[in-house]
């Protein structure tokens, strides 16, 4: 209950601090805003879609490799619909919700368990060395220097021994079986490489947002570090305030503070819409897929193959 109370307190607390900037910017954050092109906020939201993709190949490559392949439209459906949970505090209604639709889908819940926790750290580590490689000479991303030590630390713990060694101790913790094999560093590499793209991408919408043709490289830096810093606070639900806090210090200095403010804002909603687009999107394609009654080609043998239609045990892409 304490707990519950703190995550509370918290998130009110960052909104308070995003809210007390954009009064004292009120008429110069509304101006920007109404200055933003239609055309370069629906590009935006565009980009954040197209990143999301990106993101969820990446997801769905990582639970084949650990040895349940399901098409493009069942993990859009486990991911997308399940993540729905991260906008309700706590850490862990998105893990739950995400595990309970993969075992709908023939994925056992440590696999499913083991996949989003390793999605995490590749994100935050990708998130990370763009940030460092992007935003060097901003004077906010050098006061943070130590979020740059997580880099090589995750580095590491992604050598597929390590990283085995790792998981099965996180689902010692939580009560759940070990993994049956060690996860291929082919699909760790294939991964990181996804989801990398997925970050140039969402760089995208940051710079479309900014309205300046010179500031790609700054936005993207700016969102990955606005969202890394939003993601390690872990009490605040989606790093609301936080994440747009953190954007507003990278971007501010550069364009000013209203029109930095307006960025911030309009990403929220732009992410916020898109997540609602993506699960709705893919529960209605999730639903022609086969249910609990079918289990997806296992590439570690152990499980069966429901005799159904339309089943995919290639895993090719489907959306």
């Amino acid at each position: 209950m304490l707990r519950r109370l703190l995550r509370v307190v918290l998130a009110l607390v960052a909104l308070g601090f995003l809210g007390y900037g954009l009064a004292s910017n009120w008429e110069e954050t509304t101006a920007a805003v109404a200055d933003m092109s239609p055309w370069a906020v629906l590009g935006a939201f565009a980009a954040v879609l197209l990143g999301q993709f990106f993101m969820l190949v990446a997801w769905r490559e990582i639970l084949a490799g650990l040895g349940t392949r399901v098409p493009l439209r069942v993990a859009g459906r486990i991911m997308f619909v399940g993540q729905l949970g991260k906008y309700i505090p706590g850490a862990v209604w998105a893990y739950a919700a995400m595990i309970d639709l993969g075992r709908d889908h023939g994925s056992p819940p440590r696999r499913t368990f083991a996949t989003i926790s390793l999605s995490l750290v590749i994100s935050i580590g990708a998130a990370i060395s763009i940030a460092a490689a992007t935003l060097g000479s901003q004077e906010v991303v050098r006061r943070a220097w130590y979020l740059v030590l997580l880099v090589p630390v995750i580095m590491v713990c992604l050598h597929p021994k390590v990283l085995t060694w790792g998981l099965n101790l996180a689902l010692r913790v939580a009560r759940k079986e070990p993994l049956e094999s060690v996860l291929p560093g082919r699909t760790v590499v294939v991964a990181v490489a996804w989801t990398a793209l997925g970050w140039l991408v969402y760089g995208l919408h940051v710079w479309l947002l900014a309205g300046r043709a010179d500031l790609y490289v700054v936005a993207t830096g700016a969102y990955a570090f606005a969202w890394a810093t939003g993601i390690l606070t872990v009490v605040v639900p989606a790093g609301v305030g936080i994440r747009e806090g953190a954007m507003v210090l990278v971007l501010g200095p550069i364009i000013g503070t209203p029109a930095a403010l307006a960025v911030a804002i309009v990403s929220r909603l732009a992410f916020t819409l898109a997540d609602a687009t993506a699960a709705g999107v893919s529960w209605l394609l999730g639903r022609q897929a086969p249910s609990s009654a079918a289990v997806y080609a296992d590439q570690n043998g152990s499980g069966s193959t429901a005799l159904t239609p339309d089943r995919n045990l290639s895993g090719s892409p489907e959306a």
